[in-house]
């Protein structure tokens, strides 16, 4: 935007199935401000979707290419998810905010349908209707010549257990099918040999391709599954979400505990002066979902009427103009977010220091 200053940042995306259009709503509001541009996106399953849309969209039309690429690519789910969704909305859920918890009833029933039978018995033909869905609306001939953007996809390994990250030049649908593939519905998707499941549980996202492979020292981690929640889960149900939070944060957790030490060692000078501009001082911010989804749970992650998938949207775009009323400035000049308080100390890293 003429006469706004512009600021460059590299943004990390989580998974989160549906609840990802959470996420199309603070990228909405952020390329309709103009203010933010962004380097580097790393990102993970539903996150992935997310990334490469933008990235589709961004190299053919710019800022408005990409929020038109977005709201495209969420179309699509919507309709995709209108024949093939195992989890259905009831109708009064729509008018009764109190009611989201009835989705887990047909939620309940499918989770323990996939305990009894694995996707190599309930769906031999390998049949994911994402595959058609992403080739529908992205070119990714075109895609992996994008460079107006460097992308991070990251999925599982599921003989070694590592993460694998694949940049621009390597994205294909089966890709991004990869790095969303839950082992539970779909088989393990083969890639150079090689067998991949959901990114999320190594990198969710990844954060380490945005220290090593970009200029960029600001890094906007944008939340999906909440990091905190009050009450105490006493219902399978509620067991089965937090759990499933719980598990889906624990990687990225685990970076941004080495972010703090990394940190610590260049903020006390623990580092000789040869030594410490081989070190890239990570700024930290971070776009929470905590309040926003807090009446969300796992169930409502498969849920892809057009409806709720912009409520969602909604609920991003107003979470994003907050964030950048109360943060922009921190960008490019400090961290947004204490680590240790936001994340490893909020009734947890409570290590006694000597």
């Amino acid at each position: 935007m003429a006469g706004k200053t512009k600021k460059t940042v590299n943004l990390a995306l989580q998974g989160g199935g549906a609840h990802g259009a959470f996420a199309w709503g603070v990228l909405d509001r952020f390329l309709e401000d103009g203010r933010i541009e962004f380097e580097g996106i790393s990102a993970t399953s539903a996150g992935t979707l997310n990334a490469v849309a933008y990235g589709w969209g961004a190299m053919r039309g710019g800022p408005e290419g990409a929020r038109e690429a977005l709201e495209a690519l969420w179309r699509e789910v919507s309709k995709a998810g209108a024949l093939y969704s195992p989890v259905r909305q009831w109708p009064m859920e729509k008018s009764w905010p109190g009611a989201a918890a009835l989705s887990g009833l047909t939620f309940a029933l499918f989770s323990t349908w996939t305990r009894m039978l694995s996707p190599y018995q309930f769906n031999p033909l390998d049949f994911n209707p994402l595959r058609e869905m992403l080739r529908s609306c992205i070119d990714f001939e075109e895609l992996v010549r994008c460079d107006c953007v460097d992308l991070f996809v990251s999925a599982t390994n599921v003989r070694t257990g590592q993460v694998r990250v694949f940049r621009n030049a390597e994205i294909t649908p089966e890709v991004v099918l990869a790095s969303s593939c839950l082992p539970n519905l779909f088989k393990a998707v083969e890639i150079d040999g090689e067998y991949y499941w959901d990114g999320g549980y190594m990198g969710n996202p990844s954060l380490f391709p945005l220290f090593y492979y970009t200029k960029s020292r600001d890094i906007v981690i944008l939340h999906i599954n909440p990091i905190e929640r009050d009450e105490i889960p006493k219902t399978a149900m509620e067991i089965e979400n937090r759990l499933n939070e719980i598990t889906f944060n624990a990687s990225l957790l685990k970076e941004l505990r080495a972010i703090a030490f990394v940190v610590k060692l260049l903020e006390e000078k623990w580092i000789r002066d040869e030594y410490r501009e081989k070190l890239k001082h990570v700024l930290v911010h971070s776009v929470r979902a905590d309040e926003a989804l807090k009446d969300l749970g796992v169930a409502t992650k498969f849920v892809s009427n057009w409806e709720f998938l912009t409520n969602l949207r909604d609920r991003g775009r107003e979470t994003a103009g907050r964030w950048l009323a109360e943060n922009f400035d921190c960008l490019g000049n400090r961290s947004s977010v204490d680590i240790r308080m936001a994340y490893l100390q909020r009734g947890g890293d409570q290590t006694k220091k000597d």
